[in-house]
């Protein structure tokens, strides 16, 4: 295909976009800006955004990925309780996934997909059923990793990112594509935001530490 060709499938996700996507998208946007600056309001806009897509999702009939998205809603949540600041306690810190958490991060990743997939194989009329299962089961993990505060789970969204971008355009979703890719930009830059974060802290509290 050439570029002539991409520019006219783009113009018309463009003109076919009704105003709920519009939302669902601007919400997507919103909660990895967040995240990327570790602010606690991507989740309250990830849930916006998700029950947007969950109805989205159910007007078009795509009712085994409306599903998937409520894990997505469960995770928001979960998310944003674990992050609110508790009483007399300070704020979850950012840190790396320890081996237990690596673990748990691994077993999602791919029991996650083996589920997935056979779910899709068995249940739908997916004709990408083991791409399709394999970018929902990495973006779980990394959704995980971060309503845990995980600086891998940049890494685990990326991955995600990256083969949903091509999996978007051979839907000829351009739209969703080109949304993917911003997010995968903002993934990678939001890595060493947070990287830096860390280090800050680490840093505060060795300088603690030797007082």
């Amino acid at each position: 295909m050439n570029l002539h060709h991409w520019i006219q499938l783009f113009t018309a996700q463009l003109h076919e976009t009704t105003i709920w996507e519009w939302i669902a998208v601007l919400f997507g946007i919103a909660e990895v800006l967040l995240a990327k600056v570790n602010n606690i309001w991507l989740y309250p806009a990830g849930i916006a955004g998700t029950l947007t897509g969950i109805y989205i999702l159910l007007i078009a009939g795509l009712y085994a990925e409306s599903a998937l998205n409520v894990y997505y809603l469960i995770m928001s949540v979960y998310g944003w309780i674990y992050w609110m600041k508790k009483r007399d306690e300070p704020p979850v810190k950012i840190t790396w996934a320890t081996r237990r958490e690596w673990t748990i991060t691994i077993m999602i990743v791919f029991a996650g997909w083996a589920v997935l997939y056979l779910l899709l194989k068995r249940f739908t009329a997916s004709n990408v059923p083991l791409w399709d299962a394999w970018v929902s089961s990495t973006a779980w993990a990394g959704m995980w990793l971060l309503a845990k505060r995980k600086l891998e789970n940049w890494i685990w969204l990326n991955i995600s990112n990256a083969f949903a971008i091509p999996l978007l355009c051979y839907k000829n979703l351009i739209l969703f594509s080109a949304l993917t890719l911003f997010l995968f930009i903002v993934a990678f830059f939001g890595f060493f935001e947070w990287l830096a974060i860390w280090k800050k802290d680490k840093a505060a509290k060795k300088v603690l530490l030797n007082y």
